[in-house]
């Protein structure tokens, strides 16, 4: 494997981190809520798209929008029905509420999918590989890079250049200043957490087919989502992008270059980058709510 297609395969790992770890970010900024149950929705809409894709026989690219809709939908039950009364609970209890969901997940996939390992079969335009100035990239993840490519445009515009945007970014800043603008604060806390748990299924779903799909998906990418969002900075859209491109590149290369370091050297990272700035690297303070 050579350099650039180690940097190559980086990047399309980081960005699936970023779509994995996006909503994530955004709902811990403007809710303070630690939620580490995002995990559980990453697997949930990877078995939604695999389940549409074989059982089904749907078509891969209409499987895409399934698990984001789906996976929305039920995140959207979740925060209504559930987390949303223990917006005021301390950390550790939303920690401790969060994690017993993940653990809940993950009995709850091996019951309804089995504990198997599921496969995912990709449609033929996506296997194999195509010669790009020379290298050998493989189809799959030439995609992943343009579906992030066209997310991240796509998330930089929805909270930049629109209405909703703009509420959302009130929101992050100052809870209370918001409410006091006339905003229903609740109504876009609901609503960012359906697009965030929303793309969380969606990046599952593009996972499936890279990083192979079981119930313990939930609690093996718990801690990649958890850095990413750290390290960027909460509520920073460039901050998450950044981080999980850094995170995918440098987990390709030292698993490449130094398989014998393990995860070891991320976590170190991790450490120097939060000593250095707690608040991550794009991060903010953020307003109290």
């Amino acid at each position: 494997m050579t350099l650039l297609t180690t940097l190559f395969n980086g990047l399309a790992y980081g960005f699936l981190l970023f779509i994995m770890a996006i909503g994530l970010s955004v709902t811990m900024g403007m809710m303070r809520f630690v939620n580490l149950a995002h995990a559980s929705l990453c697997m949930l809409g990877g078995y939604v798209m695999a389940t549409a894709l074989g059982p089904w026989g749907w078509p891969f690219l209409a499987t895409l929008p399934l698990a984001f809709v789906a996976t929305g939908l039920f995140s959207l039950l979740l925060e209504r029905l559930l987390l949303r009364h223990f917006y005021a609970a301390d950390d550790l209890t939303q920690v401790l509420l969060t994690i017993g969901l993940v653990f809940m997940s993950v009995s709850s996939v091996a019951y309804v999918w089995g504990p198997a390992f599921k496969p995912v079969q990709l449609p033929a335009w996506l296997t194999g590989q195509v010669q790009v100035g020379g290298l050998g990239l493989e189809r799959y993840r030439l995609f992943l890079v343009g579906v992030g490519l066209l997310l991240s445009a796509a998330i930089v515009f929805g909270v930049e250049r629109t209405r909703f945007g703009a509420m959302v970014r009130a929101c992050v800043d100052n809870r209370r200043v918001a409410a006091a603008s006339g905003l229903n604060v609740q109504t876009v806390f609901a609503l960012s957490f359906a697009i965030g748990g929303g793309l969380a299924g969606l990046g599952g779903a593009l996972s499936a087919g890279l990083l192979g799909l079981d119930p313990n998906f939930a609690l093996r990418y718990l801690v990649y989502v958890l850095i990413v969002v750290s390290v960027g900075g909460l509520g920073s859209i460039a901050g998450t992008l950044l981080a999980a491109l850094g995170l995918g590149l440098a987990d390709v290369a030292s698993k490449y270059y130094l398989p014998a370091a393990g995860g070891s050297i991320i976590y170190l990272a991790t450490v120097v980058v939060m000593l250095w700035r707690p608040q991550g690297l794009l991060g903010r303070r953020l307003g109290h709510g």
